[in-house]
Parts: C-alpha cells; sequence; structure tokens
C-alpha cells in the first residue's frame, strides 16, 4: 500500500511538471506542483527504510528535521494555490509573501531546536521522544501548530469552493476539505499532547494510536478528494475511446464502400507536418474523419439510390447502396441533384451516428 502510494504520488509529480512546462507563467499550477513535489519528497523520509538511509549520509535526527520542514513548504504551497487564485491577484500575491515570511519563520525555529540537542532526540518516532527536553517539545510543538492553521485555513477555502463547484469537482473538494479539518483536528490533538508531556504528564497509548489513525485516515480522505475528480475526468475519456474505437470499427464496411467510389474523400496525410500526421492517427480524429467521409458519401451516392422511400430497413438500403456504387462508376453526376440520405428524424448527430452504424452493420453482415 505504502509502495502504491508512493507510485500515484510520483506520477502525479510528473503530470504536474509537464503541465507547468507547457504553462510556465501558471501561478496556482506551480504551487500545486512544488506542494507535490514537497509532500514527494517527504513522504520517503517518513518510512524506516528512506529515513535511514538518509541519516546514514546526514546524521542522525536529519530525517526528522528534513521530513516536518518539507511538510512545512507542502501546506504553505497549497495555500498559495487559493491564494493565486483569488480574483484579486494583488491582494493574493501580498497575502502570499505574508506567509511565506510565516513559514519561513517556523522552519527556523524548529532548525534551530533540533540542531540545538544531540542527533539521538529524534532518532525515535513522535510517541517515543523525551518531550521533557524543552527544544525537542517546541519542535513538535511549533511545527504542528503551523500545521494545524494552515490545514484549518485551506480546509475553509476548500469548503467554499465545493460550495461553489459541481459534481465530480464538488465531491473531490468536500472530501480534500474534510481530510484537512480531520488532519488539523489531529495536529491540534498532538500539541495538546506535546504540552501534556512537556509538563511532565503521560498519555495514554491508546490516545496516542487513536490520533495516529485519525492521521492516516484523514490523509486517505485527502488524497481521495483531490484525485478523485481527475480519476471521474479519466474513466470518462477511457470511456469515450473506447466508443469511438468500437464506432471506427463498425464503420469500415460502410467507409471501405464509399471511399471505393469517391477515393478522393480520404484526407491525404502525406503532406502533413509529422506532429500533425502524429495527432491524425489518434483513435478521435480517425472516428470523427470517418464519420464525416461516410456522411459526405452517402449525400454524394444519392443520385444513384433507387426511388424506394427511405423508411426502409437498413438490410434494404445496403443492398441498393451497393447497386448505386456500381452504377457510379464511369458516371457523371453533373445534372443529377444530390438529396438528403440516411439523415434520421432526431436530426442529432448521436442518431446520425446510430443510423450510419445500422448501415454498416447491414453491409458486414450481407457482404
Amino acid at each position: 500500500m505504502t509502495l502504491v502510494f508512493l507510485l500515484g504520488l510520483v506520477a502525479a509529480v510528473a503530470w504536474k511538471l509537464y503541465q507547468l512546462a507547457k504553462a510556465p507563467q501558471d501561478k496556482p499550477l506551480r504551487s500545486v506542483t512544488l506542494c507535490l513535489v514537497c509532500a514527494a519528497l517527504s513522504y520517503p523520509l517518513a518510512m524506516p527504510g528512506g529515513a535511514s538511509g538518509f541519516e546514514t549520509v546526514a546524521g542522525h535526527g536529519a530525517a526528522k528535521l528534513a521530513q516536518n520542514v518539507l511538510l512545512l513548504a507542502t501546506v504553505y504551497f497549497l495555500m498559495c494555490f487559493y491564494l493565486y487564485s483569488a480574483a484579486d491577484e494583488r491582494v493574493g500575491r501580498r497575502r502570499a509573501r505574508q506567509e511565506g515570511a510565516l513559514v519561513v519563520l517556523v522552519a527556523a525555529v524548529i532548525i534551530g531546536a533540533a540542531v540545538t540537542v544531540p542527533h539521538e532526540v529524534f532518532v525515535g518516532s513522535f510517541a517515543t521522544t523525551d518531550m521533557t527536553i524543552p527544544q525537542a517539545a517546541v519542535f513538535y510543538l511549533v511545527a504542528g501548530l503551523y500545521l494545524m492553521y494552515a490545514l484549518a485555513t485551506t480546509a475553509r477555502w476548500t469548503r467554499r469552493y465545493a460550495r461553489m463547484s459541481a459534481k465530480p469537482h464538488s465531491t473531490g473538494l468536500w472530501a480534500a476539505g474534510t481530510g484537512m479539518s480531520a488532519m488539523a483536528v489531529a495536529c491540534a490533538i498532538r500539541a495538546v499532547i506535546v504540552a501534556i508531556r512537556w509538563g511532565g504528564g503521560s498519555v495514554s497509548s491508546a490516545l496516542m494510536s487513536a490520533v495516529a489513525l485519525l492521521l492516516v485516515v484523514s490523509i486517505l480522505l485527502f488524497v481521495f478528494g483531490i484525485t478523485y475528480p481527475g480519476v471521474r475526468t479519466r474513466i470518462s475519456s477511457c470511456r469515450l475511446w473506447f466508443q469511438h474505437r468500437r464506432a471506427h470499427r463498425r464503420l469500415e464496411p460502410l467507409w471501405t464502400l464509399i471511399t471505393e467510389a469517391f477515393p478522393h474523400f480520404v484526407l491525404p496525410t502525406d503532406s502533413l507536418s509529422r506532429r500533425a500526421r502524429w495527432r491524425a492517427r489518434g483513435v478521435h480524429r480517425r472516428y470523427h474523419r470517418r464519420l464525416v467521409e461516410c456522411r459526405d458519401g452517402l449525400v454524394q451516392i444519392s443520385p444513384y439510390l433507387s426511388t424506394a422511400g427511405f423508411d426502409d430497413s437498413a438490410e434494404d438500403l445496403a443492398q441498393r447502396l451497393r447497386d448505386a456504387v456500381h452504377a457510379h462508376k464511369g458516371a457523371s453526376t453533373e445534372s443529377i441533384p444530390v438529396r438528403p440520405l440516411a439523415i434520421p428524424r432526431q436530426r442529432s448527430r448521436e442518431a446520425d451516428l446510430q443510423e450510419l452504424l445500422a448501415l454498416s452493420d447491414a453491409l458486414r453482415l450481407s457482404s
């Protein structure tokens, strides 16, 4: 599960870096990208293997310090996304600078606390650290309070955007906002725990486990919220891709017959640039091109169709279409007007497609 989450995070970072390369001046996108980069860098430091490997190079306790600084940067850039997305860009920039000064101050405090004690103090986890050491208590308390503040603020902004959004974005925003609110509550509880342990008190292991579980659940809920709209959109895109691919194949008998009579209807790609040729080979473009070519071909072949009524079955029309193609060869259509063909009563693109697919299926079955 941990590895899957890390791979998903890395994939999200790669996708955002690709988007940022195409729009480097987009400040909200830049903030989201930096947020994900910091999260992706901090996550391995929370894993035992990653922490031990980092501390082998940087010394004991360095992984804990680096992880917390990266977490501070993560929530700061998350706040910047909302600040740069605000309607008043000038106010958003000023607020982002103010928040930046605050996060730098918080980072300086926890770095100062970490470097003034032996490295072994931060080797263990939050539950095992001796909070009676003032620097250790300050380290966890200051970082936790800032995380609580930033997460509560962004959760409030997220819920505000959720009220103004439509599904599936509103669903994702509500889930992300709830996850951030739960994380803020967990940080607040941890701050109280630090204060109690700093004063020499003890906290039950059950409470510590409950807070840890709340953090895990809230993080998963937050990740679900920020990925849900994209996943839904991607699923819809994949479904549309398969529909167009299937329709493109089903139209092949009709398209083959039409292009036999009108080969010049096929769009040439030799003169296109390499990038344009590559895009022209996409499923959606090939589907739409084949649909248009079939539709235009039927209009052009209509003068050669028999005068039977247009309410005949697809099988009857398929046979008359074959006869019309044979009649077209070697003939001239200059004095013969074209007439509409296979236009459904609903006059919609989808209904038109279904008529063409039925005709193409009839051609395939009668071949």
